[in-house]
């Protein structure tokens, strides 16, 4: 299949759609990911940016690990997995469609926070999919719209992703008893319990099993009851994130939001596009 031409990957995703084409799009960058796709879909999104579909469902307990092996030994091709997930009689067929079409949403925004990069497609690779997917254009807009609720007045929502809150309040224990300053709802409890100070937002939502954008939402209200303090850092900090990188890649900022990626290299078995031009020229 000739390759489509597209000047980023929000445009190769909607060309790729209209081709109905099932596979990967590897995205490079910092620090980079892979986006799925079936019959032109989007199915998941891996980047160490977000937590996947499977690491929401071990990570909180919905599916215990042990039953997760042996549905993984049953179902090998992880496409149909979800399917066998189901039918095992693990999980609703309602609540997974959320839970994966919500990581495809949150992948994507992750990948939205980063810098740029280029791309590559190349055939299918098993992984557990939201059925039937979701629109390349609708999962574009979508991503704006998280970007933009949760920028602020000089400052980035990529900004804020990269802070590492740390607690300065203490919120009472109960609705009616405010003795330790606001109560708070066990969510935002347990979200407040695993700021340190030394956790990025994608750190705090590996550990609880939680959504990056959902986890950046609610440090927003944490803070608006002056129980947490962050500073913005405009650039990476010296420190590597705590939460261990169990996916490879990550997807960059332009990606997914619209902006400007590198053309696309011709010939050869896949696309790809080439490495961004240095800044300043």
């Amino acid at each position: 299949m000739k390759a489509p031409t597209a000047r980023n990957v929000p445009a190769l995703l909607q060309a790729l759609r209209d081709e109905e084409f099932t596979g990967t799009v590897r995205v490079s960058g910092s620090p980079g990911g892979t986006i799925h796709l079936r019959n032109g879909l989007v199915g998941a999104i891996e980047t160490p940016g977000a937590p996947t579909a499977t690491s929401a469902l071990l990570t909180t307990g919905r599916i215990d690990d042990e039953a997760w092996l042996t549905a993984r030994a049953t179902e090998p091709d992880a496409d149909r997995l979800g399917a066998h997930l189901v039918t095992a009689g693990l999980i609703g067929a309602a609540e997974l469609e959320v839970v994966c079409t919500a990581a495809v949403h949150d992948g994507a925004f992750a990948m939205s926070l980063g810098a740029a990069g280029g791309w590559d497609t190349g055939d299918r690779e098993p992984t557990l999919v939201a059925a039937p997917g979701v629109e390349p254009r609708a999962l574009t807009d979508e991503v704006a719209r998280r970007v933009g609720l949760l920028g602020r007045a000089g400052v980035t929502a990529g900004e804020l992703a990269r802070s590492r809150p740390e607690a300065v309040g203490e919120p009472a224990v109960a609705p009616d008893g405010h003795r330790g300053g606001p109560w708070v709802p066990p969510r935002l409890r347990e979200l407040l319990d695993a700021v340190n100070g030394r956790r990025t937002p994608r750190d705090l939502a590996f550990a609880l099993g939680r959504g990056l954008y959902a986890v950046m939402l609610d440090l927003d209200r944490l803070e608006a009851q002056g129980l947490i303090r962050r500073e913005a850092r405009t650039a990476p900090g010296d420190r590597p994130s705590t939460a261990p990188r169990v996916i490879p890649g990550n997807a960059d900022g332009s990606s997914l939001t619209g902006g400007p990626l590198p053309r696309r290299r011709p010939g050869g078995g896949t696309r790809s596009g080439e490495r961004g031009e240095k800044a300043g020229r």
